[in-house]
């Protein structure tokens, strides 16, 4: 056969192949360099947090202590009423946060102004209530132990009457109900650190709490590399305006374990607290609280925000000594308590009141809606 004749044919042939091999090697190519230079950001896979505080550190777990239901709780907590009523009275002077009535034309263009339009993370559970029909919370005895005790000797936190827990990711899964009948009557439960992260356990616990008849509120752990207008919309994206909630916290304390090693002036620390309580004040109508530690307190807040509620750690002796002068709402005195219902250790707090008083303030704390 003439290969002349036939060359049209073969010819197309040849260059099909060609062209064939050649594909073949640049897709190996192309393949080969995407295994080996690539990196997390070039394939799409979003990074995580960077912006985790680790505010509240895993501890180790501890053997709950056995607790002996016979215990006359009754006498104790009278004995407790006695002893606040005939012990510094001035303590129990605490600002209470203003009451806001809610549900205005302007109050929605404000928190239209605020709140990002991407979609919440949890709705919110049901509409506010009118602060007539607030009905009283019973008040249970406080039956916790504790795995470093500690002697505060007259001004113990077992003479205040109503005592609290605050909790994040590091509980675990937690029994609201055995919580409940230890004498946990609230629980600040962890949302938010910084602008992109959500504590994963938040949902379960925000809604665990409120089925087991807690009075519940949010924590917000402050990141100081992000400004507080964002970290508030990432707040308002994530905690719901729910009936009888305690009124938002923001948690600012130093943090060695953060990303952020920023050591930011007092003056940009007041700046940046009063950016993201505005935003929550204007979202949810209820005065935040400030949650803080001495060491950052001394540094920072000290003859500051006079008309906001405060909730001071004070572990090894009472507020009225390590923040002499300020007015507070609650306190924490342990980060080591022990309780049924909750794996390891746990902070315990306690409201600066009576039960008469706890009811009077969360009438007042509480959101209201015009008719």
């Amino acid at each position: 056969m003439d290969l002349r004749a036939s060359c049209p044919v073969f010819c197309v042939r040849v260059k099909m192949r060609i062209s064939l091999l050649v594909a073949a090697f640049a897709a190996t190519v192309a393949l080969g360099g995407c295994t080996s230079t690539a990196s997390i950001d070039d394939i799409g896979v979003p990074r995580p947090s960077a912006e985790t505080t680790s505010s509240i550190m895993p501890r180790p777990k501890a053997q709950v202590a056995t607790v002996d239901q016979n215990d006359d709780v009754a006498s104790e907590i009278l004995q407790a009423q006695t002893d606040v009523a005939n012990a510094e009275p001035e303590l129990l002077q605490a600002p209470v946060p203003e009451r806001f009535e809610v549900n205005t034309s302007a109050r929605k263009q404000i928190a239209a102004a605020v709140v990002p339009k991407a979609k919440p993370i949890i709705e919110n559970d049901t509409p506010v209530i009118r602060a007539s029909a607030y009905a009283g919370s019973r008040v249970h005895g406080p039956k916790f132990r504790d795995a470093d005790p500690v002697k505060f000797g007259k001004t113990s936190p077992r003479h205040y009457a109503v005592h609290g827990v605050d909790v994040s990711r590091w509980q675990g899964n937690i029994n609201w109900q055995k919580l409940r009948a230890q004498g946990a009557n609230f629980a600040y439960i962890k949302s938010t650190d910084g602008g992109d992260h959500l504590d994963p356990m938040f949902r379960k616990n925000w809604k665990g709490a409120g089925e087991a008849g807690l009075k519940r509120g949010a924590y917000h752990f402050f990141y100081w590399c992000r400004s507080g207008a964002e970290q508030a919309d990432w707040f308002i994206r994530n905690v719901p305006r729910s009936e009888n909630a305690l009124p938002p916290v923001i948690d600012v304390e130093y943090n060695h374990q953060s990303s952020c090693k920023k050591r930011p002036s007092r003056d940009l620390v007041l700046k940046k607290m009063k950016a993201f309580m505005d935003k929550l004040e204007a979202h949810y109508g209820q005065r935040p609280v400030i949650y803080t530690a001495p060491d950052f307190y001394r540094d920072n807040l000290r003859g500051e925000f006079l008309d906001y509620p405060f909730w001071l750690r004070a572990v090894a002796e009472h507020p009225s000594k390590v923040y002499p002068g300020r007015k507070w709402v609650f306190w924490q005195y342990s980060g080591t308590g022990l309780s049924h219902g909750v794996t390891g250790e746990i902070d315990l707090n306690v409201f600066h009141g009576d039960a008469a008083q706890w009811n009077r303030w969360l009438s007042r704390s509480t959101v209201v809606a015009r008719n």
